[in-house]
């Protein structure tokens, strides 16, 4: 066969969907500050964008990952490896709001959970995706978007405040740098577009 040589060409990467820093502050608003459930989802909106974290590291954070009197998390992610997350004032807050008011199953088998359901119990990743569909249907933003939108859109944003592209890579625990760089390309394109539309 003559063609068996040849390679296919490579396509693109799909930039990642992700939200602004407008719609960002619209979403970490939308849950209710009175009443448990709201102070519970606006912690960890909070918490997944302050770390940007991935929603599976979100529903197996303890309470003895938050070290306080630093305001970071100690996070495990892929392949079992521990990673240092700083979390911002507002994050810091929320969480405090949060476990003021958060009740554990006295008869739960993890009674540390960091964050927990109507029964006191572990929230899964379920629960967290069903919780951000409600308040982008109530907001009116991007109901495409995911909880790993999130994650993007706190990548993309620490890139465009500054940050260096080693720095994030840790931050989001990415083992190969070339997995981060997706981000300068988004990035780029938003450049692109600011400039197109104030000229």
């Amino acid at each position: 066969n003559p063609a068996e040589a040849l390679r296919t060409p490579r396509t693109g990467r799909k930039l990642p969907n992700l939200l602004s820093k407008e719609q960002i502050e619209t979403l970490l608003s939308a849950p209710p500050a009175n009443g448990s459930a709201g102070l519970r989802d606006r912690a960890i909106l909070e918490v997944m964008y302050s770390a940007g974290l991935r929603v599976a590291e979100l529903v197996s954070l303890n309470i003895d990952n938050w070290e306080r009197d630093a305001d970071i998390l100690r996070v495990i992610g892929k392949g079992r490896k521990e990673r240092i997350c700083p979390l911002g004032s507002y994050a810091v807050k929320a969480l405090n709001d949060w476990l003021e008011v958060r009740v554990p199953d006295p008869h739960g088998k993890e009674p540390n959970a960091m964050f927990l359901n109507r029964f006191g119990r572990r929230l899964t990743t379920r629960s967290i995706g069903r919780m951000l569909d409600k308040y982008l249907l109530e907001t009116g933003l991007d109901r495409h978007a995911t909880p790993h939108t999130l994650r993007h859109s706190f990548a993309t944003h620490m890139l465009d405040g500054g940050a260096d592209l080693r720095s994030v890579q840790e931050l989001l625990g990415h083992k190969s740098l070339t997995t981060t760089q997706i981000y300068t390309h988004v990035s780029t394109r938003r450049m692109q577009e600011t400039y197109e539309n104030a000229h």
